[in-house]
């Protein structure tokens, strides 16, 4: 900004803006350009086909989904060689278990990444996509008319790497709350080392999470699972941002358990109260020949919604662990596309954004999955007393 005091000086000040104007303008258009240039570069580059008969874009997508997917062995990190295109992997196998007909037991290893069939008493199996398929000697695999595998399935009790992190999780977990409560024990219920960082979570868990929404004379029996879920979703969320990379919360077939696992606590805790609620929403104060015509379309409501809640559940966790996982990703994938000064930093700061995004997202998910079902379990658990409470603070107020 320049301030001229007479005609002089405006004529000097105009000049000195459009000189200062005209090199902004060279240096936006040197980049503009520069970035064009480096983009039809990189638009080709994406294009290219590597030695495997792929484009990179590819090769990053089939990499994206390889993350989402539970897979049968734990591979660590991978190395591709450039002269040749083929990908080594490093990590550990993991034991297969099927039924099909009998007990089929071998190691993961057997199946070289999905490269080899594999033999067990009489049968072939083959892994394709991180799914094992019954097949033949030579590992055929059929497909329908859209392209997906016809060939039989077998039950499939495997220890995958979702598994495994869950086994870790679980047993992390055990010694974590043992070692709290040996704490509590030695120094007069006084928390001591990590006991003062988790003690303050256990707290609002506790207060603010089950006693406001299940009430104090009833939250106890409800602790146990409630601290459970919230740390077992939040130790897996913050698992899945490390190197390790199992995206466990990721994987529908995992939050679909728990949303099992709590609506079998609603159903079964569920009080005549809740029941009565759900069949006879509008109580007493009105008789059957009115309420009956109302009912036909109220009820069914209510019974459905039954099921939509843990459905919301385990969507809601399901859908954002993943829609984290594949954005972040993506934007480092795009650094490997890119490959200039502009692209790269930019990808990198942007991942590096998600990432410290993601570490609250790891923390919030939990939260939200521990308080929605201390909400089903204080509907659960409400009864005729509790209302009448209720309705007096109400008319209080």
């Amino acid at each position: 900004m320049y301030f001229c005091t007479d005609f002089k000086d405006t004529v000097i000040c105009s000049k000195m803006q459009r000189k200062t104007l005209v090199r902004i303008l060279s240096v936006l258009l040197f980049i503009t350009s520069f970035s064009a240039v480096a983009q039809d570069e990189h638009t080709e580059e994406a294009k290219e086909i590597l030695p495997e008969g792929k484009t990179k874009k590819e090769e990053i997508k089939e990499f994206i989904n390889h993350h989402l997917m539970d897979s049968h062995d734990f591979n660590l990190f991978g190395s591709t060689d450039e002269e040749t295109g083929k990908t080594h992997h490093y990590g550990f196998p993991l034991p297969v278990i099927l039924w099909d007909g009998g007990l089929h037991t071998f190691m993961s290893s057997e199946f070289h990444h999905g490269e080899n069939v594999v033999e067990s008493n009489g049968n072939y199996y083959k892994l394709y996509h991180s799914k094992i398929y019954r097949t033949d000697a030579e590992g055929t695999i059929n497909y329908d008319e859209k392209h997906h595998p016809t060939n039989v399935r077998p039950l499939d009790f495997s220890i995958t790497k979702s598994v495994v992190m869950m086994l870790v999780v679980g047993l992390l977990l055990i010694w974590l709350f043992r070692s709290l409560a040996k704490s509590y024990a030695k120094n007069g219920s006084l928390p001591k080392g990590i006991g003062r960082f988790f003690e303050p979570v256990v707290l609002y868990i506790r207060d603010d999470i089950a006693i406001a929404n299940i009430g104090e004379n009833k939250y106890k029996k409800y602790m146990p699972f409630l601290l459970t879920v919230f740390f077992f979703i939040w130790f897996l969320n913050m698992f899945g941002l490390t190197p390790l990379g199992v995206n466990v919360t990721g994987n529908i077939a995992v939050t679909t358990a728990l949303a099992i696992i709590v609506f079998l606590i609603t159903t079964f805790t569920g009080t005549k109260d809740y029941w009565k609620h759900i069949f006879d929403p509008l109580g007493d104060g009105m008789p059957w020949i009115g309420k009956i015509f109302i009912y036909i379309i109220l009820v069914p409501i209510e019974i459905l919604g039954l099921f939509i809640k843990p459905f919301a559940l385990l969507i809601r966790l399901y859908a954002n662990m993943t829609a984290g996982h594949v954005v972040m990703m993506s934007l480092i994938g795009l650094i490997f596309i890119f490959k200039s000064w502009i692209g790269g930093p930019l990808s990198f700061g942007l991942a590096f954004a998600i990432m410290l995004i993601e570490l609250l997202v790891a923390l919030l998910q939990a939260y939200i999955f521990t308080m929605l079902a201390a909400l089903y379990f204080g509907f659960a658990s409400e009864s005729h007393e509790h209302h009448e409470e209720h309705e007096g603070e109400i008319q209080h107020l």
